[in-house]
């Protein structure tokens, strides 16, 4: 059965309707999953002489997750009498990673860092955790004046 001119008109503007609705939705996607590059984003500026975490609490070689001034950090401890401190945003897309003994995962799209450097181990993130100047002080990890 031919169509009439009227009909043909409706299925195409039927189909730009469509073809439209499932671009929208693909850019929205797109956005939702991409949300930029965080690893443009300044680290943290802690103020110097805040305590992140007692080094007893910490294993030797291994992290912790930690809070400080409200952000997720990572706290490392290692060597026996050392700590290294990382922000926990991911460089990739800003998830927060987790540690898993020397290792700190982001649940999001699997990058792996070392945690005590905080070095890129997985990509897909594009650079190193940020790190956090820290000092051991009577068994403390505190924030350095120039962190």
């Amino acid at each position: 059965m031919p169509h009439s001119p009227d009909s043909a008109a409706s299925d195409i503007a039927r189909r730009t309707v469509l073809a439209a609705g499932l671009t929208g939705a693909g850019a929205l996607t797109l956005a939702a999953c991409g949300g930029g590059n965080s690893s443009s984003s300044a680290p943290p500026k802690p103020k110097g002489g805040q305590s992140v975490a007692k080094l007893d609490d910490i294993p030797v070689g291994q992290a912790i997750s930690a809070q400080l001034d409200g952000d997720p950090v990572l706290v490392a401890r290692p060597t026996q009498s050392t700590a290294a401190c990382f922000s926990a945003i991911c460089t990739h897309q800003g998830c927060t990673v987790r540690p898993q003994g020397a290792k700190a995962v982001c649940p999001c799209h699997g990058s792996v860092f070392d945690a005590l450097t905080g070095k890129v181990l997985q990509t897909p993130a594009p650079s190193p955790l940020h790190s956090i100047p820290v000092d051991v002080k009577n068994g403390q990890v505190m924030t350095t004046a120039n962190g």
